[in-house]
């Protein structure tokens, strides 16, 4: 749980830390293992060693309104025995350039996976994990090193975006929004390249959601050749043409012929693949597909899977969760070089699944779920508890702490949210100079 998980943050002792105090959720073995694996274990006795520095990184996410100094200073993350040693800071930056970002990513993912296994069988769809895979974009500080790395968004007559942005492409949990995987990289890389990276990342017994961006032979033949019962849903673009084998028009088996330029790429995909396509509405009065390898139609209907698809808007709230919310709407991420955005960017993505892991078992405790708990009361909950917590040198009170925090995660489940009204559609684009428009026109 996050409240074990950030004892050390909260809990520094007067004599050298003891790694093995931290909780269930993020223990101290992890944390060395990834400093281990990278080769980044310190051998200094130092105010702000490796292990101290993992922390600061994920406090940074947790509190990206504050300074670097002031969570040092409210955490009291430096390590207190060293007397008249004192962390300035340029020793900050010495101390996160030594650590790096391999380390960071390695923790990610190890505590992705391993969260993703406790509870999911509470979350189960037909005995399938429920996954949504998409893409996103992060502004990043505005440094020579970004833009030469990580590039930006280009504009008609040539004009570039004012800041540098990383592309990245996630794989989350549907039910809990705990993100799986994800990759990252310069904005020039498409998001079919990182999904092709991410497709061995995706479980065994799951059923994965795409954006139509993704509908790619190579991507969906690999995710469900590959593995044991790997399946997707993904809707099918205007001028995607398949040809009816079984069925209706509303619900049958259709095949699609491969490309040309999808068999140079990849020689090992079939000449032709199968799907089965639901018609669906847009809301609009269009009719649109869905196409999924979920193929019997008695053990999944064609409202199970219309219903199944509507839920992948839930990775569009994570995004805003992670970007929004938790990073304050930041304009930028700290970082000005790219092993330290890298840095940032895990260290984010730790601290964004410590709050919903720690949602998610607030949501069994309490029987709901977890979507039903407010991330933003959430973080604002753990943020103060944390502060409570550093402040008062709350050694052994963590059990209260913990019990404290998660009866307050619950306390908004009393306000029903209602439920939507109207279905789902694209908005019309807003004129630039309607203004204008109507002057000249007239």
């Amino acid at each position: 749980m996050l409240s074990d998980a950030l004892s050390l943050a909260i809990d520094l002792p007067r004599s050298p830390p003891d790694w093995r105090r931290l909780g269930n959720e993020l223990p101290f073995e992890w944390i060395e293992a990834a400093l281990e694996a990278k080769g980044k274990a310190s051998i200094r006795r130092r105010r702000l060693p490796a292990q101290q520095v993992v922390w600061l990184v994920i406090a940074l996410a947790l509190y990206r309104h504050l300074s670097i100094k002031e969570i040092l200073d409210d955490l009291d993350l430096a390590v207190p025995e060293l007397e008249g040693v004192y962390v300035t800071a340029s020793a900050v930056c010495q101390a996160r350039q030594r650590l790096g970002a391999e380390p960071l990513r390695w923790l990610f993912e190890c505590s992705a996976q391993a969260w993703h296994q406790e509870d999911h069988s509470a979350y189960l769809f037909h005995g399938m994990s429920l996954l949504a895979m998409d893409g996103t974009t992060l502004r990043l500080a505005d440094s020579e090193a970004n833009r030469t790395h990580f590039g930006a968004q280009k504009y008609a007559a040539g004009r570039v975006a004012n800041h540098p942005q990383a592309k990245g492409v996630t794989l989350t949990a549907v039910p809990t929004h705990l993100i799986l995987d994800a990759r990252f990289g310069p904005y020039a890389t498409s998001e079919a390249a990182f999904a092709k990276d991410l497709i061995g990342s995706i479980p065994d017994s799951s059923l994965t959601i795409f954006d139509s961006g993704f509908l790619s032979a190579e991507i969906l033949c690999n995710l469900a050749g590959q593995g044991h019962c790997r399946h997707y849903l993904i809707p099918a673009k205007s001028n995607t043409r398949w040809k009816l084998i079984e069925g209706t028009v509303e619900d049958g088996l259709v095949e699609m012929e491969v490309s040309d330029s999808a068999m140079r790429k990849d020689p090992t995909l079939p000449a032709s693949w199968r799907a089965r396509a639901v018609r669906i509405g847009d809301g609009t009065g269009t009719l649109k597909y869905l196409l999924t390898s979920l193929t019997d139609k008695k053990t999944i209907t064609a409202k199970q899977v219309v219903d199944c698809y509507w839920r992948r808007w839930a990775i569009e709230t994570s995004y805003r969760e992670l970007k929004q919310t938790m990073l304050g709407s930041a304009h930028t991420l700290r970082s000005m070089t790219v092993d330290g955005t890298m840095q940032e960017i895990w260290g984010a993505l730790i601290a964004y699944n410590l709050v919903r892991i720690e949602i998610a078992k607030a949501a069994l405790e309490a029987k709901c779920q977890p979507t039903d708990i407010s991330f933003v009361l959430a973080l604002h909950t753990i943020q103060f508890e944390l502060f409570i917590a550093a402040a008062t040198q709350a050694q052994g009170k963590l059990p209260a702490t913990l019990s404290r925090l998660r009866a307050r995660l619950v306390l908004d489940l009393k306000t029903q949210r209602p439920d939507r009204e109207f279905e789902r559609v694209v908005k019309a684009k807003a004129q630039r100079y309607p203004v204008t428009r109507l002057m000249s026109s007239a």
